[in-house]
């Protein structure tokens, strides 16, 4: 009896046990063997049109959208609220440059005077010399001409233009941190997916366990603890499976808000190329982060544009020279004034005192200057940092592809040596348990080691400058 007993479990295990690992396995990945490769972008399908135009209606829709990466991308760059802020920004920034060369150009400005005097008068407070006031009505026009300040102008309008290309950087990096957490959100809704569809497999798995258990014990062929135990693992398979549905829900979320779409639609990501595995040396990407990241650009531009508004200041104390015109006609006037008017001449403003005004600005535009380029510096010695850090994890996220599964290899070797030994008798409910735990824990790893990786070579790129 004995025999009979333990040869219809063996047999009922090996048909239960095949379709989990099957399924579960298949959530896993092959691993690649671990190489040293270039750094390369992640390779994503070209993007189309009508995946593009499908997320912007997926608020009209409740259907499951098709959403390759480069699709996600390109909608969030269209629509993310940041980026396009930032662009607002950059495009203010350069408006300033025309504003700053206003200086080069004549200053015309046109005039309408009515006056009635209670005879004759002259204002006679307010400064040393006296002013006659006459009745007329006139209309004049007047122009100022700048002729040199000594290069005031030119250093305001080298500043303006050098603060505008520091924001064109400020976008650049905008765009590539958008992508980035873009990329990210990605990645984690296709691992929240994955350890869904597995923890789906393991409860199906566990159900189908606690209906043969019980169907086995009704017949006295096992035992109530064993019983009991499996519906242990049901209910917990069930708890992680409630758990697993929910962060797939939160994934979905946060790659909307991360494309900049308010609807709540579900999409069916596609899967992304696996990149190579990044150099053993991150010395050439620290390299390449120098020359190529953004933010840095902008520090150094900004550096360069406080350079230039330090030189502003200081010709501040130099004279300025304007040619000056004046002209019009007085209809209705009294005796004292004709009925037109003109003049042309120059003038030239020489600062001598005004309080140590200008040295100070000149002094605190200076210092400025100064502190620019030092924060540039400390940002070279924080890319380094970055880059280093970036580079380890993405180092680390790829070795544990193959480590994660050579845990399922060894996982699923153990569960059959489990099954094996409680079929036979030697081994207990307990020890199977844990073997199942075992193994279950060793899938979702797998569900997500490929993921982690390809997250982590997002951040390896952004780290650099190279995100595109």
């Amino acid at each position: 009896m004995r025999s009979f007993r333990c040869g219809v479990t063996f047999i009922l295990s090996v048909f239960t046990t095949i379709p989990i690992l099957a399924r579960a396995q298949s959530a896993a990945v092959n691993p690649p063997s671990v190489s040293v490769a270039p750094l390369a972008p992640i390779a994503k399908t070209p993007q189309s049109a009508a995946g593009v135009a499908a997320a912007s209606t997926a608020a009209a829709s409740s259907q499951t959208i098709p959403l390759s990466l480069v699709d996600a991308e390109g909608f969030a760059l269209k629509n993310q609220p940041r980026l396009l802020a930032e662009q607002f920004r950059a495009q203010a920034a350069s408006r300033r440059t025309a504003e700053s060369r206003a200086s080069y150009f004549p200053q015309v400005f046109g005039n309408l005077t009515a006056v009635e005097t209670n005879g004759d008068s002259a204002i006679a407070a307010g400064a040393v010399s006296t002013s006659s006031i006459s009745t007329r009505a006139a209309a004049g026009g007047s122009l100022v001409q700048m002729v040199t300040d000594f290069g005031h102008t030119s250093n305001l309008v080298q500043s303006a233009r050098f603060e505008a290309k520091s924001a064109e950087q400020d976008q650049e990096r905008i765009r590539q941190l958008v992508l980035m957490q873009l990329d990210e959100a990605y990645f984690e809704a296709q691992a929240a997916d994955n350890v869904r569809k597995t923890t789906q497999a393991v409860l199906e798995f566990r159900n189908t366990t606690l209906r043969q258990l019980s169907a086995l014990a009704q017949s006295q062929l096992r035992s109530t603890l064993d019983v009991q135990f499996a519906q242990v693992l049901v209910s917990e398979a069930e708890l992680a499976n409630v758990r697993a549905e929910s962060n797939a829900e939160k994934a979905l979320a946060q790659l909307a808000a991360a494309m900049g779409a308010e609807d709540g639609a579900t999409y069916a990501l596609s899967e992304v190329p696996m990149p190579p595995a990044p150099d053993a040396d991150p010395r050439g990407y620290i390299d390449a982060a120098i020359a190529d990241r953004p933010d840095l650009k902008a520090l150094k531009l900004h550096s360069e544009s406080a350079v230039h508004q330090a030189r502003a200041e200081q010709d501040l104390n130099y004279p300025t020279v304007n040619v000056l015109a004046s002209g019009g006609e007085v209809p209705i006037h009294d005796s004292t004034i004709h009925h037109e008017y003109g003049a042309v001449g120059v003038n030239v403003n020489i600062p001598i005192f005004n309080g140590g005004l200008y040295s100070a600005r000149s002094a605190a535009a200076k210092l400025e200057a100064k502190a620019s380029e030092k924060d540039a510096s400390v940002r070279e010695v924080e890319i380094a940092r970055d880059v280093r850090m970036a580079w380890a994890d993405a180092r680390d996220a790829y070795l544990q592809i193959a480590v994660a599964q050579r845990l399922v290899d060894e996982t699923n070797v153990a569960m059959r040596l489990a099954q094996a030994r409680y079929n036979a008798g030697l081994g207990g409910i307990v020890e199977l348990n844990q073997a199942e735990l075992n193994q279950t824990s060793a899938l979702i790893t797998a569900a997500t080691a490929r993921f982690d990786y390809l997250r982590a070579m997002t951040d390896l790129q952004f780290a650099v400058g190279n995100l595109y």
